[in-house]
């Protein structure tokens, strides 16, 4: 006989994790379903450090969604007693007509978002480490930092654990059904079936295949963290003198960065956004060459001059990557009782708290006060697919 519960949550990683407490602490009977071990290194919630911000230039509909990922940020530090979120400041550099910098401008003034704006000299006095040549600006603001990504997945499910969660790991689904009628799901693993009358998809990098019904054009890239032994030490790079950034190098590359914050032996991380290469899940090269971590170094050394030292480690994670690079988070277009979240794209942890919340009020309520409509999944399904 199958298992019943009110709601099934398929991916504990940083959105199902979320799902799973605030359906678990909206009294929901939750049962969540994990292929790996918790807090994994297999997909795209790990490697310490994940950005937040504001000013987002991605799009100025993300902002009231990330006000509100920083206050259920703080609520569950508030609840696990730990620091979840380090706010260290944050910059957007690029020349004045890049991506980055207009769209981040764009978003600060159309939500009153407190900002400034530096020229290179400006940047290279508050921040010495940072190089930029003399066309580069920025757009500083104080509230950016960054999540800890591994310590806000394992603070999810032991919340929702303690909250009557059940959480399944090492144990991947093989099929999921639901009801023609809108009520009711089942899902099938190698370990069992389980009923719910509603059902959350979560699944990261593996979202092609447990989606693939839907016909979503989705794709999956390796992506590279790196963490380099800075010349001179860490002082200058450590959290309370360095920001996290975002650098558009006007070429059609950018990367990214954070402070120093993982002791004098750590190092410091430094990311591309960009030169993702197609992978699967199960057919991704681990392994980091020498190649990649030379292109990293040839974009640090001008820029970042005393990042242009020794790789400490490296380490891959995947992007699930939408053709527009926006989300997809909304009830299933053939199915009201299943709420899905994939394609985040490179940029979605930081968001992790909201999404939660997001999937909890869809499956509970069929809807959510949050602006949503930037990710429905019907602008990107061809008619006649899924």
């Amino acid at each position: 006989m199958a298992q019943v519960y009110d709601v099934i949550v398929i991916g504990l990683g940083g959105m199902g994790s979320a799902a799973a407490y605030q359906l678990a602490s909206r009294g929901q009977r939750v049962l969540g379903l994990e292929r790996h071990t918790p807090v994994h290194h297999w997909g795209s919630s790990h490697g310490q450090s994940r950005i937040i911000r504001q000013a987002y230039f991605e799009d100025p509909a993300y902002v009231p969604l990330l006000l509100r990922a920083y206050e259920l940020w703080k609520q569950l530090e508030r609840e696990v007693g730990q620091e979840l979120l380090t706010i260290t400041g944050g910059l957007m550099l690029g020349p004045p007509n890049s991506e980055v910098i207009l769209g981040s401008i764009r978003s600060a003034q159309e939500h009153n978002l407190p900002h400034e704006i530096w020229d290179a000299s400006e940047i290279k006095r508050r921040f010495p480490p940072l190089q930029p040549d003399a066309q580069v600006v920025a757009l500083y603001e104080e509230q950016a930092g960054f999540v800890h990504p591994e310590a806000a997945v394992r603070s999810y499910l032991q919340r929702a654990e303690q909250l009557g969660a059940i959480l399944h790991f090492e144990e991947p689904v093989t099929a999921w059904t639901a009801a023609p009628s809108g009520d009711g799901v089942r899902v099938t693993t190698a370990q069992g079936t389980y009923e719910a009358g509603r059902l959350v998809i979560a699944p990261g990098a593996w979202a092609p295949e447990v989606l693939s019904s839907l016909g979503l054009p989705l794709e999956v890239q390796r992506q590279v963290m790196y963490w380099f032994d800075p010349l001179g030490g860490v002082e200058p790079f450590s959290v309370g003198h360095f920001p996290i950034y975002i650098w558009d190098c006007a070429d059609g590359a950018y990367f990214y960065g954070f402070p120093a914050h993982n002791g004098p032996q750590g190092g410091v991380k430094v990311a591309f956004h960009t030169f993702g290469t197609p992978c699967t899940p199960n057919a991704i090269d681990r392994e980091v060459d020498a190649t990649e971590i030379e292109r990293m170094r040839s974009y640090l050394a001008s820029r970042i001059p005393a990042l242009n030292s020794v790789c400490l480690n490296a380490v891959t994670c995947m992007y699930t990557n939408t053709p527009d690079q926006h989300f997809v988070i909304a009830l299933h277009p053939q199915h009201p009782q299943v709420a899905i979240a994939a394609g985040f794209s490179g940029h979605g942890f930081k968001f992790a708290s909201v999404v939660g919340e997001i999937l909890a009020d869809l499956v509970m309520e069929g809807a959510t006060r949050h602006p949503t409509a930037l990710f429905a999944p019907q602008r990107l399904i061809t008619p006649g697919v899924g």
